[in-house]
């Protein structure tokens, strides 16, 4: 036989060999295949919480693609926090911890500019509710206040204040508000603590207030409310329900986010990691730690 003719005899007999194994070898996840193991679904919602009141559409990935949104670009990335009011020193500290916790989140430089006093607020911007507790319009801070002041390389400026907040005279409250479009937002500390910031009560206040701030800048990226897990993009009603939530964003809302801002996802991972650990955020902890694993 000619010695081509058997070599290629030879090669279409194992040509069907080598494509089963290749088709065997083991696909390798991404990243967010990996960490989607650790993503908990949702209960079905009672009657006081967000997704039982809201019928909301679940963004996916190509949805958020074509949402119209900001972005980090050269001269024009750094998050900015405004502190406006009266704050004590365990209030300050948890200022302070935010700042650290959203540079650690976003993966961008976070800044904590002077604090405003109360008294940038004009009698027409508050009302007393029936409990005689003074509460602040929260469309003034955005409108009045922060866009009016956003430093020009702040890709995001969110106002955190110790007052009470309301939306608009038919609301009772709302722990936080953005302008997406104008990259500002406004959260309160007032509801995180029960009246009265402890040592004791620290903790479980400073996992709200990490949550409710990086929930409203996720919506400033783009990022809807989020229907496909537990997840801090999801929409909260209440403390309670606050509290259910996780400080972690899933594995989609993770995509989400990484498309616009560019970051390396395992040094965020570890960066999150290392920050619930030395905050004694156990809960959190445990979740990033499980990620960790995932990813090898």
């Amino acid at each position: 036989m000619n010695p081509a003719k058997f070599n290629l005899t030879l090669n279409l007999i194992y040509l069907p060999f080598f494509i089963f194994l290749f088709s065997c070898q083991k696909k390798e996840l991404s990243y967010y295949e990996k960490i989607a193991f650790n993503d908990e679904g949702l209960k079905n919602p009672t009657q006081e919480e967000w997704r039982y009141n809201n019928k909301e559409h679940n963004q996916t990935f190509q949805d958020f693609e074509r949402v119209k949104k900001i972005k980090p670009k050269a001269g024009k990335n750094t998050i900015y926090l405004q502190p406006i009011g009266e704050f004590n020193i365990l209030q300050k500290k948890q200022i302070g911890l935010t700042k650290q916790y959203l540079a650690k989140y976003f993966q961008l430089e976070t800044k904590i500019l002077p604090i405003l006093s109360n008294t940038i607020f004009p009698k027409s911007a508050k009302r007393i509710r029936n409990n005689s507790q003074e509460q602040i319009l929260a469309t003034y801070v955005l409108d009045s206040i922060l866009v009016k002041n956003k430093p020009k390389d702040a890709i995001v400026l969110m106002g955190i204040t110790e007052k009470d907040l309301f939306p608009s005279p038919q609301w009772n409250y709302v722990f936080g508000l953005a302008s997406y479009e104008k990259g500002v937002g406004v959260t309160s500390m007032f509801r995180f603590y029960d009246g009265n910031l402890t040592e004791s009560n620290f903790n479980k206040s400073l996992e709200r207030l990490l949550k409710i701030s990086s929930h409203e800048i996720g919506h400033m990226f783009g990022i809807s409310h989020c229907l496909n897990a537990n997840c801090v993009m999801n929409g909260t009603n209440n403390l309670t329900e606050t509290d259910s939530h996780f400080a972690r964003a899933c594995s989609l809302c993770q995509q989400k986010l990484n498309s616009s801002l560019k970051y390396d996802n395992q040094k965020r991972l570890i960066d999150l990691k290392d920050f619930f650990e030395t905050q004694n955020l156990n809960r959190e902890f445990v979740r990033a730690e499980t990620d960790f694993k995932n990813l090898k």
